[in-house]
């Protein structure tokens, strides 16, 4: 049978790279504990620098006498982003998928006694090693536990780049009925062909005994398996409401005697994209009232606990999710299981994301994510779609970008067809291009009212894409603003950074997305403010901060309960803006956020208003203040009587308190627009001739020619002192950069710069 040793105490970690510790036990080092990022403060805003990197982990690992003759391999949970495993002196194996389990035989190279295992990790830049570019840190380190695998010669198979070698597949066959399919491979590592069968039990949550069912077989050196067997009206895993698990044992019997066995949860049900119902569970709409989530924790980077998962988990079912979009790449093992308990749908995706790799046009690192991620999580029937890429079209779009998207789609289905695909879009993808008909669902990541347009465009763009595409599911895959708590105001605006600003732009989002029965729902961007080690806004450095949980989770944002007060079901009041305390208006508007139509405020313990609305934000406008310090407080009452309160402190000031104010850097007419130095009023636009350069060719295509390059360096050369701009160069144009808020390009500048660059011969 398959023994798991946990084996992440007593290892050593040192930054200095060196060869000789692939053979040689380290000198100098410190012992850690897995899981261990070496970025835990440095990839949140930490004051030393971002380090990316090689680095070492090295252990000793005894073999007994007695299990000399047992079968072993190393479990490595993840390491990001790239993993060289060293047995003794000798490559035992690799990984290039830096969010995926991987595993190595051991056997070969292990001896009696002490063997040295060293592990190099290595997250710093590879072309053709994703992600390549995103708005997350990329964490270095063995972020997740690693475990040591012993069995007999005969066991399922641990090197499918699976997670057991058994899958369960699960589908519909009848009005009551579903088909239940369970395949594999059993691995024969003996010189010797044994008989016997393969046995599954299915038992319900309460450990009876549903269906037992068995197949003979030779075991050879790979044999597969397929059993498949009809249950009848079995209760439905039915999201939240009802997340009902059975379990499937199945079995390698020799002889009579169990030889190997795996023990896997199972919940039976359907799921369907429509356009006009919406998302579809068990043939019921369900609208994806969703939030998405990185996998890292303040001070503590990705070496993220169980522990840490739970209290994650904790705080997504206080908001009242029903689903969630696991981003941007495979996540714990662990976290997958605790969405099929608890009922929540899961998006999963693979890092394809911003920018593909200029050396490997084929996808190679891509195919192999998505590969492993599927495999992995097979089992996990909280996941009802696959994500094959995020943004990917964000510096450039060709005829390779599209056939990527369609081998990555196709290779889903293959190893999948019983999930949905999707993709998650940028703004600047049309909403009739063809891209859109590649995957069963589409996302858009729409950030109108924070990087461009105002907030309300949200909604003309939901009726446009429908009007586009009638047929084709749509997601609202991200939106969000950045918010630090410490910033106030009375009248909020884009870029402010402000919890009231951050308020508004949700409340906009939930119901344009519950307006619109065509929009199968929505994933906040984000749940958890999360590590982008790049980052410097807001008043924060290393910090995307679009949460609505601070990333150490202590503080949940104002927007929290709005959303807790439109989707949870448990009853609750909660009174925003209680971190703007020190107020310099007599006369304030007070927002009560609840799920609970009766409600009375009370301002300095004398009733001031009586409410009776089902709506989830309330507004009670002019609430007087009088010198000095407020009490206000709320009090709701549900159907039973049940009483449930909130209470804030106001202070009246004379003057404002300037600490809510986020004090930006100065910048001048001329940085905002750098373009006014150039002679824009006799452009227009010219028809582009072939065989010359044009604003269409990429960066590093202006660089291979002098003139070109020269044209690029005029308009642009104050953007180029950037890692960003190294990576980028091989696939993006000046026509995608014109798309981008960041650069802040007119239209007329382009016409100007193709007179300039089409008349240069390629």
């Amino acid at each position: 049978m398959l023994r798991t040793i946990p084996l992440n105490d007593n290892w050593m970690f040192t930054k200095n790279n060196d060869t000789s510790h692939v053979y040689e036990i380290m000198q100098e080092g410190q012992f850690v504990t897995l899981p261990h990022t070496w970025n835990q403060s440095d990839g949140q805003g930490g004051s030393e620098p971002y380090f990316r990197g090689q680095c070492w982990y090295q252990r000793k690992l005894n073999i007994s006498s007695e299990d000399a003759t047992k079968r072993f391999y190393l479990e490595i949970g993840a390491a990001g982003n790239i993993g060289n495993v060293y047995i003794n002196g000798n490559l035992a194996g690799e990984s290039r998928c830096g969010y995926a389990m991987f595993r190595v035989a051991l056997t070969p190279f292990l001896q009696a006694g002490d063997n040295l295992i060293s592990i190099m990790v290595d997250n710093s830049y590879h072309n053709e090693v994703l992600p390549l570019m995103a708005d997350f840190t990329f964490y270095g380190g063995l972020y997740r536990e690693v475990k040591l695998l012993v069995t007999d010669d005969i066991h399922f198979e641990l090197m499918d780049n699976g997670q057991n070698g058994v899958y369960l597949s699960q589908q519909r066959i009848g009005p009551h009925s579903f088909e239940l399919t369970v395949n594999g491979k059993v691995r024969n590592e003996s010189s010797t062909v044994q008989t016997g069968e393969i046995q599954i039990q299915l038992r319900d949550h309460d450990g009876k005994t549903i269906l037992e069912a068995s197949s003979e077989l030779t075991f050879k050196d790979e044999t597969p398996f397929l059993i498949r067997h009809e249950v009848i009206d079995p209760i439905l895993w039915d999201g939240i409401e009802q997340p009902y698990l059975y379990s499937v044992t199945v079995s390698v019997i020799i002889e009579g005697q169990a030889r190997d066995s795996r023990n896997i949860a199972i919940g039976f049900r359907t799921i369907e994209a429509t356009t006009d119902r919406g998302l579809l569970l068990n043939d019921k709409p369900i609208k994806l009232n969703g939030v998405c989530r990185h996998q890292d924790f303040g001070g503590i980077g990705n070496a993220i606990t169980k522990a840490h998962m739970d209290e994650d988990m904790e705080l997504i079912l206080e908001v009242g999710a029903n689903s969630i979009r696991l981003a941007h790449y495979q996540h714990d093992d662990y976290f997958y299981s605790l969405c099929d308990r608890y009922g929540l749908l899961v998006w999963a995706e693979i890092p394809y994301i911003s920018i593909p790799s200029t050396k490997d046009p084929e996808n190679h690192n891509a195919v192999e994510q998505l590969e492993r991620l599927i495999k992995q999580a097979y089992n996990h029937c909280s996941i009802y779609c696959w994500g094959v890429q995020n943004e990917i079209t964000i510096a450039v779009e060709t005829e390779q970008t599209h056939k990527n998207i369609q081998k990555l789609v196709a290779l889903a289905k293959e190893l999948d067809p019983y999930r949905l695909t999707v993709q998650a879009n940028i703004n600047g993808v049309a909403d009739d291009s063809i891209i859109n008909r590649y995957t069963d669902l589409v996302g858009y990541n729409l950030y109108y009212g924070w990087y461009y347009g105002e907030i309300k465009d949200l909604n003309e763009r939901f009726d446009a894409f429908h009007s586009a595409s009638l047929n084709i599911p749509l997601i609202l895959s991200e939106y969000g603003v950045d918010t630090n708590p410490r910033f106030h105001t009375y009248s909020p605006k884009v870029q402010d950074y402000t919890e009231e600003y951050q308020l508004l732009f949700h409340h906009n989002a939930i119901e344009a997305i519950n307006a619109r029965s065509f929009v199968q729902g929505g994933y906040v961007w984000n749940m958890f403010d999360f590590g982008s080690a790049n980052r410097r806004e807001g008043g924060e450095t290393g910090k995307n901060m679009k949460g609505l949980v601070t990333i150490d989770r202590k503080l949940k944002k104002d927007a929290f309960y709005l959303y807790k007060a439109y989707w949870s079901k448990i009853p609750f009041v909660h009174l925003a803006g209680r971190r703007f305390v020190n107020r310099h208006e007599e006369l304030n508007d007070i927002v009560v956020l609840s799920n609970l139509n009766d409600i009375r405020v009370y301002v300095n313990q004398v009733l001031f208003a009586e409410i009776n609305s089902s709506d989830a934000m309330k507004v009670v406008k002019d609430v007087p203040l009088t010198k000095g310090v407020n009490s206000v407080r709320v009090e709701g009452t549900d159907d039973q009587g049940t009483v449930y309160m909130d209470e804030i402190q106001l202070h009246y000031v004379t003057e404002i308190d300037q600490s809510y104010i986020l004090v930006k850097e100065e910048q001048t007419k001329h940085v905002v627009n750098w373009f006014e130095k150039f002679d824009l009023s006799e452009a227009e636009d010219i028809q582009l001739i072939d065989g010359y350069y044009s604003t269409f060719d990429t960066i590093e295509d202006f660089y291979r020619n002098e003139a070109a390059k020269s044209v690029f360096l005029k308009y642009f050369g104050q953007f180029t002192n950037s890692p960003i701009f190294e990576m980028t160069m091989g696939v993006m144009s000046i026509e995608k950069m014109s798309q981008l808020t960041f650069y802040n390009i007119p239209p007329e500048l382009l016409a100007v710069i193709n007179k300039e660059l089409n008349v240069i011969p390629k």
